[in-house]
C-alpha cells in the first residue's frame, strides 16, 4: 500500500502537497447502480415520475456535485474541471437505472473523487425523483471503473472486481 500521504509527522490529518507534481491529463470513469421496479424504471423512460423529467435532473445534479467534490470530501483539492459527463441508462425489464460519469482535467491530482461523487450524487437524485412511486429504490453500487494519468498510472477494473 506505500506511505500513507494524508497523515503529517504526528499522525494528523492533512491536505497533500501536489505542488511538486507535474501537470499532466487525468481523467476518471466511475458508475452508480440503481436499483427499483421495472413499473418505476418505465415511469422513467416514460416521462411520468412525479417530479418530472429525473435523468435530466440527475444529470445537471452530477455535474454540480464533481465541480463541488472538495467543498463535500475532506482532503480534496479543489479542481478547474475540464470536462464531466453524467450519462444514464435505464434497463426496465431489469428495473435498473446505470449511471456513468466521466471527470477530466489537466492538473497535478487526479479527479477519481470528482467521478465518484458524481456517480453518487445522480443516483441520490434518481432516488429523490422517484421516491414518491417507491420507497424501496436502492443505490446497489458506486464505482471507480477507470483512471488516467498521474504517477499511479493506469488503472481499469477487472471484470472480477465488477459488482
Amino acid at each position: 500500500m506505500g506511505e500513507l500521504t494524508h497523515l503529517d509527522e504526528r499522525g494528523q490529518a492533512r491536505m497533500v502537497d501536489v505542488g511538486d507534481k507535474s501537470v499532466t491529463v487525468r481523467t476518471a470513469t466511475a458508475r452508480a447502480l440503481v436499483r427499483m421496479s421495472p413499473a418505476t424504471a418505465a415511469a422513467i423512460v416514460s416521462g411520468d415520475a412525479p417530479k418530472g423529467d429525473v435523468l435530466a435532473t440527475a444529470r445537471i445534479a452530477g455535474i454540480q456535485a464533481a465541480k463541488r467534490t472538495s467543498e463535500l470530501i475532506p482532503l480534496c483539492h479543489p479542481l478547474a474541471l475540464d470536462k464531466v459527463t453524467v450519462d444514464a441508462e435505464v434497463d426496465v425489464d431489469a428495473g435498473l437505472v446505470t449511471i456513468t460519469t466521466l471527470a477530466r482535467v489537466t492538473g497535478k491530482t487526479g479527479v477519481e473523487m470528482e467521478a465518484l461523487t458524481a456517480a453518487s450524487v445522480a443516483a441520490l437524485t434518481v432516488y429523490d425523483m422517484v421516491k414518491g412511486l417507491e420507497k424501496s429504490v436502492t443505490i446497489a453500487e458506486v464505482a471507480l471503473l477507470a483512471k488516467t494519468g498521474g504517477k499511479s498510472g493506469d488503472y481499469v477494473r477487472s471484470d472480477s472486481a465488477a459488482g
